[in-house]
């Protein structure tokens, strides 16, 4: 379906990033890689994903809270595939700390992975996209950029704004073949969630099973993580013709946690 089709993930080389470029890999899409760590175990991971259409990787190791940076790995992602036509904005950052205590540099560093560069690769894939009247922006944001969570101020302003950029930006594309919708996860067991399932289960003094039980009962009704996997497959749903008129939409995959 996505066969001659490159798509650029942002942190894609763990978590939900990684299982949505194997998922658009499976679809034939070339897969340019971003993120720290590495590469080369998930990028054969993307590999076998995409063998039977003979797809193609690249990667970039661009620190997402640099701008130049940026503008270096979508210059990379030209240069080689010719043109960005689906831009995965997924790369992020939490931490967690009540306001008054909340350190300036994580505020400043949350805010500018989280939010400040999916502004950057946006306005910088457009032009292309726009020139060929095909493209597909899918940022992920979070079931925090729906609701709020305390002692996350950071995280909650940073995907709020992830979910308002997802509304200009599809504004502004409506009449064109380029679309951007976001994507709302819940919990999704991902390196950056086991790590608070991990401090859970030692402040409680419980297994770590036990914590995620804990977690999920918090806030997840259907108390089951979403996967990389299901959320891989909505964005290729997004990416297929049809989603051709879901602009600008914050699809949450939350296990009824908004719904509350």
């Amino acid at each position: 379906m996505l066969q001659g089709k490159t798509a650029l993930v942002t942190g894609s080389t763990s978590g939900i990033g990684l299982g949505i470029a194997k998922a658009l890999a499976r679809q034939g899409a070339n897969i340019v890689m971003n993120g720290f760590g590495d590469a080369d175990g998930p990028r054969a991971q993307i590999l076998e994903a995409g063998r039977a259409h003979g797809v193609k990787t690249g990667y970039h190791g661009a620190d997402m809270s640099r701008p130049a940076e940026i503008e270096a790995m979508m210059r990379y992602a030209a240069d080689e595939f010719g043109r960005v036509d689906i831009l995965v904005n997924n790369a992020g950052i939490q931490h967690v700390a009540s306001i008054q205590d909340f350190p300036v540099e994580r505020w400043d560093a949350i805010i500018a992975i989280n939010l400040s560069s999916a502004f950057h690769t946006t306005r910088l894939a457009l032009p292309a996209m726009l020139k060929a009247d095909w493209g597909r922006i899918i940022n992920i944001a979070s079931v925090h950029g729906l609701v709020a969570s305390a002692c996350k101020s950071a995280y909650v302003a940073a995907k709020h704004g992830i979910v308002g950029l997802t509304k200009v930006t599809a504004l502004e594309t409506a009449p064109t073949g380029v679309t951007c919708n976001a994507i709302c996860p819940g919990w999704v067991l991902t390196p950056l969630v086991q790590k608070q399932v991990d401090a859970k289960a030692q402040e409680r003094g419980v297994s770590n099973d036990e914590a995620k039980k804990l977690l999920l009962g918090e806030k997840e009704p259907s108390m089951h993580f979403t996967t990389p996997e299901q959320l891989g497959e909505l964005a290729v749903f997004f990416c297929s013709a049809a989603g051709d008129n879901v602009r600008g939409v914050a699809w949450n995959m939350d296990g009824g946690w908004a719904a509350q």
